[in-house]
């Protein structure tokens, strides 16, 4: 059933738009409210802001690694290139951490979605459903899988452009300016993870290298056009969503204080519309896509990493094996969905948010450092595609994304020594058992 055949090329350019807008667009559906919580709109706009510097500048740099070294593993092959096997590792072990334990709580908001609309089928039994649901579709074929995303990612940006058109005339530049700074400038650091949630998964194209038929050419238009996208989708709902009825309407499931929402568009539409308007229900259901698209495209990703991992014995080999009959990375994305269930069943899904970013800005920063490395040491490594602005745009990601899991690490002390453990005993496990010859 398994065997070591290559991963079918059948990725256009359009597929990698479709891929990068879905791995990301879910966190413009839910969690970036929370950011308002920690530094009101100033606070989060200005974390928002310099995240997306870091993210327009990582993008641009990334995909010169991807075209120059268009491998499945993404950053653990441009790592490994570039300082060796036990940073490669590290780095490997960093995005498995950010692609396996980010669709846990995208699932756990599809199936509080569903919970909403059928009150008999409860949460954790939904979101365990769409596990097997996606899990089975990757498995099928990334033709298919890929094709998938692309439709749901143009309903999900459809829907949020949607959005923006009916919250235009409600407006109001007052309520982007009250209360702007709760907690002063630390509200803005506290925030850093909630504006990272906005665009968490984009470097997920690279991982799908192998499967781009042209990937040389194609995985740099498919970055652009992706991060250009998520970029005017951020500013848009940042600004309409807020400019309702201020941060807190939109924060609290009251509108005040207390208990925060996951919802934040249909807090912010049900004040224009009402809760029981047909275009709030309708608005609301086409929602769903935007879940379902980050949640399938990441499980899509992690397959491509934990397979990589496995094929070079970084993790069991067994997870390294192509499927005989549909070429896809079966048994990773079996694997992977085992454990995103058990991480479901935690039920904290915030913590584990906040763990897959703490495994994304390592990532960043590990990449960036390679790419550097590589300009330096291999000058005539092939790149048909280069960075603009070289050193200052891996410069400008570097140096956001360090102060950025710093800040993370102060504010989340407790979570961001968990996953370093898990680094280090991931990394002890890998110089005990990694075989000398491999």
């Amino acid at each position: 059933m398994t065997q070591n055949q290559g991963l079918k090329k059948t990725l256009t350019p359009f597929m990698l738009w479709g891929l990068g807008v879905g791995y990301v667009i879910s966190g413009m559906y839910f969690g970036w409210n929370l950011g308002l919580e920690k530094g009101g709109t100033g606070g989060m706009a200005i974390a928002t802001l310099v995240i997306m510097v870091m993210y327009v500048t990582f993008t641009f740099s990334y995909a010169e690694l991807a075209c120059a070294i268009p491998k499945a593993g993404g950053v653990f092959d441009y790592a490994n290139r570039a300082m060796g096997k036990n940073i490669g590792f590290i780095a490997g072990i960093a995005q498995v951490v950010e692609f396996i334990l980010a669709p846990p709580a995208i699932a756990f908001a599809i199936g509080a979605y569903f919970n909403a609309f059928f009150p008999q089928v409860p949460i954790l039994t939904s979101a365990i459903a769409i596990y097997f649901v996606f899990t089975a579709l990757n498995v099928y074929g990334v033709k298919a899988a890929a094709s998938f995303e692309v439709i749901v990612t143009i309903f999900a940006v459809g829907e949020l452009l949607l959005f923006s058109g009916l919250s235009v005339p409600r407006f109001q530049a007052v309520n982007l300016t009250h209360n702007a700074f709760p907690n002063g400038w630390g509200g803005a650091f506290a925030a850093i993870p909630f504006a990272i949630w906005f665009f968490l998964g984009i470097e997920g194209i690279a991982n799908v290298a192998e499967e781009t038929k042209n990937p040389q050419r194609d995985i740099s238009k498919g970055f652009g056009w992706a991060i250009l996208t998520l970029a005017i989708l951020c500013i848009l709902i940042f600004i309409t969503a807020t400019g309702i009825a201020g941060w807190e309407a939109i924060v609290y499931k009251n509108g005040i204080s207390g208990e925060t929402s996951d919802s934040p568009l249909p807090l912010a539409l049900a004040k224009i519309t009402g809760a029981n308007h047909p275009m709030y229900h309708l608005l609301i259901t086409v929602g769903l896509f935007g879940l379902v698209a980050s949640f399938h495209g990441l499980i899509l990703a992690a397959g491509r990493s934990t397979y990589e991992m496995g094929r070079v014995r970084n993790m069991p080999a067994f997870l390294g094996k192509i499927s005989g009959r549909f070429h896809t990375p079966a048994n990773a994305l079996i694997g992977n969905m085992v454990i995103g269930i058990l991480a479901l069943l935690s039920g904290k899904t915030s913590e584990i948010i906040i763990v897959s970013v703490f495994g994304a800005l390592t990532l960043y920063i590990i990449s960036m450092v390679s790419i550097i490395i590589l300009r330096k040491r291999e000058p005539t490594l092939p790149r048909p595609f280069k960075v603009a602005f070289y050193p200052w745009f891996p410069l400008i990601s570097l140096v956001i994304a360090t102060v950025s899991i710093i800040a993370m690490f102060i504010f989340n002390l407790t979570l961001g020594v968990i996953y370093f453990s898990i680094l280090a005993i991931a990394f002890l496990l890998y110089k005990i058992f990694k075989p000398a010859h491999t």
